[in-house]
């Protein structure tokens, strides 16, 4: 098959139609931030101290202060009870479109946590996430530290450094 101008002519509009401008009044692409330092090779999570640290090997990285669950203490169980997990989990899942400007997933609820809840009939509940605060995190936060349905809540800007740096099946250890 000959390349022609008719093909050339083709191969433009369809390169023109995919780079097509979308308009004024859509909004901008994301811009993330990035990490080239030592990888993250565990996350350590305090949630007595409301502290966290990213660790590669035993060096601490960067740590965080962050809000919890509205019932902070002890271990969640069931959907909807407020609390925040603890444990051992893995870093499963990532939402640039959160609600709550960006989210990390971490592996909760494991066959443990479903086999303890199943057993009264109720579900472990699931989407626990290292997130930002987004719009309705910054009108809660300043007025309760502890302010998720079971999260960890960091400030917007610091859940982009957190986003950047964690990869897919980092562990996560969560302590109470």
């Amino acid at each position: 098959m000959t390349f022609n101008r008719r093909h050339a002519s083709l191969a433009m509009l369809a390169s023109l139609a995919a780079c097509g401008s979308s308009g004024p009044s859509s909004a901008p692409a994301p811009q993330f931030k990035r990490y080239s330092g030592p990888p993250v090779t565990q996350v350590a999570v305090y949630k007595g101290q409301r502290r966290m640290h990213l660790l590669n090997g035993q060096t601490v990285l960067r740590s965080y202060d962050f809000g919890l669950g509205n019932q902070p203490v002890g271990h969640k169980q069931f959907e909807g009870d407020g609390k925040t997990p603890e444990g051992l989990y893995f870093i499963d899942r990532f939402n640039p479109r959160s609600r709550y400007h960006l989210s990390v997933g971490i592996s909760y609820p494991n066959e443990q946590d479903k086999a303890y809840a199943a057993q009264f009939g109720r579900s472990a509940g699931s989407d626990i996430m290292f997130h930002g605060r987004g719009p309705e995190g910054n009108a809660l936060a300043p007025r309760n530290r502890d302010w998720t349905a079971g999260c960890l809540a960091l400030t917007d800007q610091e859940i982009e450094d957190v986003y950047a740096m964690l990869q897919p099946g980092v562990p996560v250890m969560l302590y109470a």
